[in-house]
């Protein structure tokens, strides 16, 4: 009967040492100079101090055998489970539109806005949203970077570039600009394509297609990329919790009968 009791002190004791590692990890983060990371610092923050009251009150509960302890524990369990179970679904749901389109030549794909959900279009057409990645993806570097690592004209055209270099560095291929090298692009070649993509790329450092649908689209393949690999994650940790819970649900239930023996 007291085993569950023992699995849940240690898995909350255990639990409660990962939300300090996240609360050092987040202020760290709030130490560094880069303003896209200071963004994730508040809900850093926000899920180590979490964490830890929760595996606090599960451990406290376990440890008193405490049945009104453990019942908060309970629900409060259910509620992360409820929290990641939607989260899940709608991250699948979020995701199942958008994929990358062959050309001709590249080892890559080149990706379209409009293939991708309305919540994605919606988030990246925001223009407060946008201003605030872009300035993330021009302080990145990955665009100025790539005349670093390809440093002839065969190995940028052989090149497998991601989603955001594809979409945020270069002009759509449509637009038939020669290239020159890496990060430079003969603009004098009057762009066979109506695309407006073609008339917003520029070869400066800070403007390249930042303004372009093709670098939103990039920027959404890699939001959809990881929004899947964190749904999957979810499934994991929803399958734990779920075992979790149903252990926790036996404490209680022996710290009931503790209780009653008692008296």
């Amino acid at each position: 009967m007291g085993t569950s009791n023992f699995v849940i002190r240690w898995i909350n004791f255990l639990t409660m040492l990962l939300a300090i590692a996240v609360a050092i990890f987040g202020v760290w983060m709030s130490t560094h100079h880069d303003g896209c990371r200071k963004s994730l610092t508040l809900p850093v923050l926000g899920l180590g101090g979490f964490i830890f009251l929760v595996s606090m009150i599960g451990f406290l509960g376990a440890l008193k055998k405490n049945a009104i302890l453990l019942w908060i524990y309970l629900i409060l369990l259910c509620m992360i489970l409820v929290v990641i179970l939607v989260f899940t679904v709608l991250a699948f749901i979020i995701t199942n539109n958008g994929s990358g389109h062959n050309v001709s030549g590249l080892r890559y794909k080149e990706y379209q806005l409009k293939d991708y959900s309305s919540w994605f279009l919606k988030q990246l057409n925001n223009t407060d949203n946008w201003k605030r990645l872009k300035s993330c993806l021009v302080k990145s570097e990955d665009c100025n970077n790539l005349a670093k690592q390809y440093k002839t004209l065969k190995q940028y055209k052989m090149a497998k570039l991601t989603p955001i270099e594809a979409g945020c560095c270069r002009p759509p291929s449509e637009c038939g600009y020669p290239v020159v090298n890496a990060s430079y692009y003969d603009l004098s070649f009057h762009p066979v394509s109506s695309n407006e993509d073609c008339k917003l790329y520029k070869n400066s450092r800070v403007v390249k297609c930042y303004n372009c649908d093709s670098c939103k689209a990039g920027v959404a393949q890699y939001m959809k990329t990881e929004w899947r690999v964190v749904a999957i994650f979810n499934l994991a940790l929803f399958v734990v919790l779920s075992i979790i819970y149903f252990v926790g649900c036996c404490a209680r239930r022996n710290a009931g009968r503790t209780r009653q023996s008692k008296v």
